[in-house]
């Protein structure tokens, strides 16, 4: 027996349980529900966005982590590119599930994306949810003081404050345990890293920099997006702006 198959032996849980997707219980919604009612703005449309040309190898050669950003707003188009490339929904499976532009643990994307908007043109600054189902924004809290709260949370980092949009990356837990009961909790770090990484490579493209945020007060952090930090719990942040 190899040293790896060995050491598997070892760890390997003596009981390992039924998933709530065997045991025949329903799986969790595709996205957060929010009320019919509610008034999405909607974004321009993922076909129509026309942004420059830009190859992978030059996108990833000169990506760097940026934290200064010019005052100068993000367009719709490029808030709806940005969006599209870490979060856009390509189609739904008969699952269903989504297929998206990112990759993920049983295609389950487990991830909501909050955002803090403080320029981009024609949006009220305020705090949003991307509704990636019809790729529009929903208005969560519209408050001046949502940016200085949302700041002092991820440690008066002052990317936060100064940034065109930050995006808040928030887990939905049981969408991903449905299937991968205790395993699940790793897959869904290791998907948040998809997203972030596609930030940084989509921004290239519209002279934007990224700043990734991990450094945070959670208990503060989620209380400010207006989650539970149990079911629902930011795991992953990155600012957003336009670069000198």
């Amino acid at each position: 027996m190899s040293i790896g198959r060995e050491f598997i032996q070892k760890t390997k849980p003596q009981h390992v349980p039924l998933s709530p997707q065997r045991q025949g219980l329903p799986q969790p919604p595709l996205e957060l529900p929010y009320p019919v009612e509610a008034e999405l703005l909607e974004l321009p449309a993922p076909a129509e966005l026309h942004m420059p040309a830009l190859d992978v190898r030059t996108a990833i050669e000169q990506r760097v982590t940026v934290r200064q950003y010019l005052p100068a707003p993000l367009t719709q188009e490029e808030l709806a590119f940005l969006l599209w490339c870490t979060q856009g929904v390509k189609s739904i499976s008969d699952r269903p599930a989504t297929l998206r532009t990112v990759p993920s643990a049983g295609a389950r994307h487990p991830f909501e994306t909050y955002l803090l908007i403080n320029r981009v043109e024609g949006v009220q600054p305020g705090l949003y949810r991307y509704a990636a189902l019809k790729h529009a924004l929903l208005a969560l809290n519209l408050d001046p003081q949502i940016n200085p709260r949302l700041t002092e949370a991820c440690l008066k980092q002052n990317q936060v404050a100064t940034s065109a949009v930050t995006f808040f990356w928030v887990c939905v837990v049981e969408r991903m345990t449905w299937r991968y009961p205790e395993r699940g909790y790793r897959y869904l770090f290791l998907d948040a890293g998809h997203i972030c990484q596609n930030l940084y490579l989509a921004a290239e493209v519209i002279q934007c920099g990224v700043c990734a945020i991990a450094a945070f007060d959670d208990d503060a952090l989620n209380a400010a997006l207006g989650v539970d930090g149990v079911e629902l719990f930011a795991a992953y942040a990155g600012s957003v702006g336009k670069k000198g």
